[in-house]
């Protein structure tokens, strides 16, 4: 039987109809939730993706304020920029687009964003903040910033009903993007998580154990049927570009046949890592005020 296909456009819409209405009630109280972005430089898919952000923007409610600039702009001059929105109290969250131009180091970027308008979650503020928690409710309830993708993961495998307490799960990578931050997520909600790479030894064997495997290794069509045990949940988070168009990292067309549910690319995991970004734009501006009475 063909897997139930996960649909992260229908979520994502689902989410942010409801992020409208919040945006609706903190403007009724005098919030105004506003969006910063940067762009350094004229790079096509960041063109797109900024554009995606923008759009999500409007039909939130939420202030979308975008500035391109130069490639050749100075890191001096990118930390000058960033520390005017960090002290405009309007601004509730700054996004830097990756990647920035070589002379300039993304990670010295990324740190000087204030931590309370960080709302991509990179900060390492905000980064040790939700390792050291135990539980993801807590997580949510106390209104810490969560890696968009990995985020949006968790609301997907929330929403489709998928059980993770005491699931066997195979993270398939482990970058600080979206590896690393969702295997935390996983445990904090009690899922016995094992973090796989390329090096890793028998890596069929062990993605065959898997309840859920995440896969997000980026490498195309990387999750082959013979790794994905019969009815396993697959959650595919790669993008990858061949002449015949957008492919994941896992097999669709074959692992489709064998998993109970699995995210199709595109249309998957990318919906909703746009949604959590205005989740947590819209958390901002409520956190920034209430810090302010």
């Amino acid at each position: 039987m063909a897997a139930i296909v996960i649909n992260g456009k229908e979520v994502a819409q689902q989410i942010q109809e409801e992020l409208a209405d919040k945006v609706i009630e903190l403007k009724a109280e005098g919030i105004v939730p506003r969006l910063a972005t940067l762009l350094v430089g004229e790079d096509p898919a960041s063109q797109v993706y900024i554009g995606q952000k923008r759009k999500a923007c409007d039909r939130l409610g939420i202030i979308s304020d975008h500035q391109t600039l130069s490639a050749k702009i100075t890191e001096a001059e990118l930390l000058s920029i960033i520390d005017g929105l960090n002290n405009d109290p309007e601004v509730s969250g700054i996004l830097v687009q990756l990647p920035v131009p070589e002379h300039i180091d993304s990670v010295k970027i990324l740190d000087a964003i204030s931590p309370q308008k960080d709302v991509d979650g990179f900060h390492p503020f905000n980064v040790g903040k939700f390792f050291t928690e135990k539980s993801f409710s807590d997580m949510i309830d106390k209104g810490l910033f969560l890696p968009c993708t990995p985020y949006g993961i968790m609301e997907l495998l929330k929403r489709y009903n998928i059980p993770i307490k005491g699931a066997d799960v195979v993270v398939v990578g482990r970058s600080n993007i979206v590896g690393k931050p969702i295997t935390m997520l996983l445990l904090a909600a009690d899922a016995t998580v094992t973090v796989c790479h390329s090096r890793t030894r028998d890596l069929r064997e062990v993605c065959r154990r898997a309840d859920i495997i995440v896969a997000a290794i980026g490498k195309p069509k990387f999750v082959t049927e013979d790794m994905v045990k019969d009815g396993a949940v697959v959650i595919d988070v790669g993008v990858n570009r061949l002449p015949e168009g957008l492919v994941g990292d896992v097999d669709y067309v074959n692992v489709s046949q064998k998993a109970s549910a699995i995210t199709p690319v595109p249309g998957g995991v990318g919906p909703m890592t746009i949604t959590m970004l205005m989740a947590n734009t819209i958390m901002a501006a409520k956190n920034q005020a209430m810090g302010n009475k």
